[in-house]
């Protein structure tokens, strides 16, 4: 899917679960122990949750530009191809937006051949885009009563937007008042990434 293709968000399939841990088993296999974890997030990984049919993977690691170089000839041979992509969008009023080298990423896709499409974003572990990823999933599989109304959002959006670019940028302020709901939860509940 490029980012002129327009965005289909379809119903949950309880199938995404197994898929996401099969997937990530697989990452982990070929990428060794540079990838200090492998971690279903995105839409697929909530349930009950609509979403583009595309998995959305995050690898941590201790170095980025190390990771990218290590990762390259793995992630070929599993159809994966590195797009230009090095800053996560940094949620509206966080304190750390200034320094852009906290919100880094490096990022692959997959859309080739029988393969599940796939988006594989690789981040610094302990950075704040690592850590907003799992919170993001944490509290929507915590927060069932969410899951229908931001899935109604993404219906909605989808079918009002022409691209998956334009989906994704009216999508990230959504994202940014979820941050700051899921933010409080993870203080009142003692939340951390595990």
């Amino acid at each position: 899917m490029s980012e002129r293709e327009k965005p289909v968000v379809v119903p949950h399939d309880p199938a995404w679960a197994a898929g996401g841990r099969q997937l990530c088993d697989q990452l982990r296999a070929a990428l060794g122990p540079l990838a200090l974890r492998v971690d279903h997030i995105g839409s697929t990984s909530v349930p009950g949750m609509a979403a583009k049919d595309i998995y959305d993977v995050q690898i941590s690691v201790a170095d980025l530009d190390a990771a990218a170089a290590a990762f390259d000839a793995p992630l070929a041979a599993l159809g994966f191809v590195r797009r230009p992509f090095l800053r996560d969008h940094v949620p509206a009023g966080r304190e750390d937006r200034e320094d852009p080298a906290d919100w880094a990423k490096r990022y692959w896709s997959r859309r080739t051949g029988d393969a599940h499409p796939v988006n594989l974003h690789v981040r610094g572990a302990g950075s704040p885009n690592e850590r907003l990823a799992l919170l993001f999933r944490d509290w929507l599989s915590a927060t069932p009563e969410a899951v229908a109304a931001y899935a109604r959002f993404k219906y909605v959006l989808a079918g009002a937007v022409d691209d998956t670019g334009t989906y994704a940028d009216v999508k990230d302020p959504v994202v940014d008042l979820i941050a700051v709901v899921a933010e409080r939860w993870a203080a009142e509940t003692g939340w951390r990434p595990h």
